[in-house]
């Protein structure tokens, strides 16, 4: 059970990345030149980013990077305040188990 308690969380972070990296796809079809196109993809990404040094620190640091992902749940719940309940539930509902898979880890 340790084993799938340590990868689990660090798979659904994975997997939660390769999904908010998703919405950066719109890029392509909105007719940008090369240079405009690039900057739009960066700033779709930013939320890849920031998920991606969350999984880095949450790597070595359960504990802290765990609640990271809690606060970085509340942060979309708040953010996306008129968003319908199903956006909230799709997005911050990973963010909240990751979280909580990260903490419940024991410590080493």
């Amino acid at each position: 059970m340790k084993p799938i308690m340590y990868w689990l969380p660090r798979i659904l972070g994975i997997a939660m990345i390769l999904f908010i990296s998703l919405f950066a796809t719109d890029v392509f079809s909105e007719g940008y030149g090369f240079w405009e196109m690039m900057l739009a993809l960066f700033m779709h990404l930013i939320p890849t980013f920031i998920l991606i040094a969350i999984l880095i620190f949450s790597w070595k640091m359960p504990h802290i990077g765990g609640w990271a992902y809690i606060i970085l749940g509340l942060a979309y719940i708040i953010m996306a305040n008129n968003q319908h309940w199903l956006a909230w539930l799709l997005i911050s509902g990973p963010l909240f188990l990751i979280g909580i898979l990260f903490v419940l880890q024991k410590k080493k």
